[in-house]
């Protein structure tokens, strides 16, 4: 008589695994895993993925192939069966002002494809994510969001800084150092002596740049484990929080805790406040708006004014401050600010997270930070009453922009236009001298449809810092900035030049006034006067016309809305 084959299992531990390797009909698929080193008890355990953004194209990632085997021994040790897989990742800092720079923003989307596609397709119970560089850290939580099987991310950690004349220096210290060079102040034999040391080894660009600011970010949403943001790359502490992410996933499958029980506007909240109090990247504005979307939670930039009008910039963090991260990680890392925060009543204590327990459980033993330290701030002296991070509407960005506004470069420049049609003819501009005091940079054609990829605007930023025009310039485009910009930069311009907005009509000598109080950026250009011009557009071709550039061209959203590629699927 023919035996029946075994029931699946209908259990918490193997809802998804279950369905794809129990019962006689799945023997092949357990066949093809044998072959991979598998033993039988294994297939009687929750399939656990581990997804590494490891590569060696970038020091952000370059370690992350060995924890991942550290978060794979902690799923192991906890009962689980780990399964290490592998997605992309790109450099920033390396393609930066370069036609490479384009495809930064669209890797987001791809990693969060490919992680949904293995985990979906391979029937994990639950996986971990590991990242290094900035657009991992959203597109594993896009992932997470979408699949919404118990998950926890990893940070790969942040990078030690260089040490140039006693003095801490990263990747933003030799883009200023270009600057330096154009301006007379620094021979190339220096700017030579500072890009030799300036990135020491493994991690993350060292300030609150936007590796730091989304990781940052994560662990404020509940979705990793506490401190995970503020540790050292290589560290006993990464190492540990690695083997601890791997024992908690596990500990989330039997309980059935998953990611949309922890993505809830709440938790969003918790992040754009703790941002803001670190000072973070006007990426994690268009970030967590993505983030949101894959959650099925609705995040707006309205949002951002509301929540930044209550909460203060406390920590004096590169660019615009003093520090990198890796001084905040000697004196406690985040734990102690988010204490602050909930005690302030500025999170929302109550929001469960990836341990289980909710975000007040998990600070409720967190030291404070040492007397005397200067990095973190009192919420009695803080750098800026309110958010640094500054959503603009008006006639030039009616659909919206975001700047970051330290203070430090006023509230308010009235200037003349001077236009250039991408980065690179504006960096030349910089470089050259022919962007002088008075002048608002209009950088256009770089959105998420025109560029397309919204490439960042880290080289022209550095060069106006190093030519000492920080106070004196402005600039606004429809790209966006890296986390390591600073001055008065206004990025992310809605609708965009490629859409016909406002951006696309404005001349040489047209005056503008960017006013961050009233949150407005006005083109003083009549009614009449701009309608002749929108008369006289004409939409620019494409620039790409097949594979992954043009495909994102095609399905991306408007900035404001998060720069995703599936948003109309759900329209």
């Amino acid at each position: 008589m023919k035996k029946k084959s075994a029931p699946r299992s209908p259990s918490l531990e193997r809802a998804w695994s279950s369905i794809v390797l129990d019962g006689i009909e799945r023997a092949a698929s357990r066949g093809m895993l044998y072959g991979t080193g598998y033993k039988r008890e294994d297939f009687r355990k929750s399939q656990i993925g581990v997804a590494s953004t490891w590569s060696m194209v970038t020091p952000c990632n370059m370690h992350i192939d060995q924890l991942a085997v550290s978060v794979a021994q902690g799923v192991n040790e906890a009962g689980g069966k780990a399964i290490v897989f592998n997605t992309i990742t790109i450099s920033d800092g390396i393609s930066m002002g370069t036609e490479g720079m384009k495809y930064s923003l669209v890797s987001r989307e791809v990693i969060a494809d490919s992680i949904e596609t293995v985990v979906g397709c391979q029937g994990f119970d639950g996986f971990v994510a590991i990242g290094g560089c900035d657009k991992n850290m959203p597109g594993c939580i896009m992932a997470m969001g979408r699949l919404n099987r118990p998950s926890v991310f990893v940070y790969g950690g942040t990078i030690l800084p260089g040490t140039h004349e006693g003095c801490d220096v990263d990747i933003v210290s030799i883009f200023e150092a270009v600057g330096k060079n154009a301006a007379g102040v620094y021979t190339e034999k220096e700017v030579q002596a500072i890009e030799q040391v300036a990135i020491p080894g493994a991690g993350a660009c060292g300030g609150m740049y936007t590796a730091n600011t989304m990781a940052s970010a994560i662990e404020a949403l509940g979705m990793s484990l506490p401190n995970s943001s503020a540790q050292a790359a290589i560290s006993r502490e990464k190492t540990i929080d690695c083997e601890t992410a791997g024992a908690a996933v596990v500990n989330l499958v039997r309980r059935g805790i998953r990611p949309r029980d922890i993505l809830t506007k709440e938790a969003f909240e918790n992040a754009m406040t703790l941002v803001i109090a670190l000072g973070g990247s006007t990426n994690a504005v268009m970030h967590l708006i993505a983030m949101a979307h894959s959650a099925g939670i609705k995040l707006t930039l309205d949002d951002w004014t509301r929540v930044g009008r209550r909460v203060p910039v406390l920590a004096d963090l590169k660019p615009s401050g003093k520090y990198v991260m890796a001084r905040l990680v000697e004196i406690g890392g985040t734990v102690p600010l988010m204490k602050m925060l909930v005690e302030e009543g500025l999170m929302h204590g109550d929001c469960l997270t990836v341990t289980g327990k909710t975000m007040r459980e998990n600070l409720r033993k967190a030291p404070p930070y040492p007397k005397g330290q200067d990095i973190v701030r009192g919420f009695d002296n803080p750098i800026k009453p309110t958010s640094h991070l500054v959503v603009f509407r008006g006639n030039l960005c009616p659909g919206g922009a975001v700047g970051k506004i330290s203070g430090k470069e006023g509230l308010r420049f009235e200037g003349r236009a001077i236009v250039f049609e991408r980065e690179e003819d504006a960096l030349r501009g910089i470089l050259d001298g022919k962007v002088k005091k008075g002048h608002v940079i209009i950088i256009r054609g770089e959105g998420p449809k025109g560029g397309p990829g919204m490439r960042e605007m880290l080289s022209p930023t550095s060069a106006i810092m190093g030519k000492g025009l920080g106070k004196e310039v402005a600039l606004i485009t429809d790209g966006r900035f890296s986390g390591g910009s600073h001055g008065f930069v206004i990025g992310h311009v809605t609708p965009e030049s490629f859409d016909g907005g406002t951006i696309a009509l404005i001349k040489n000598g047209d005056p503008i006034i960017i006013d961050a109080e009233q949150r407005q950026i006005t083109l003083k250009l009549s009614a009449p006067e701009l309608k002749a011009r929108k008369a006289r557009w004409r939409q620019p071709k494409p620039r790409y016309h097949y594979g992954v550039l043009a495909k994102y061209a095609k399905t991306v959203v408007s900035a404001s809305e998060g720069a995703v590629t599936d948003k109309h699927l759900v329209d």
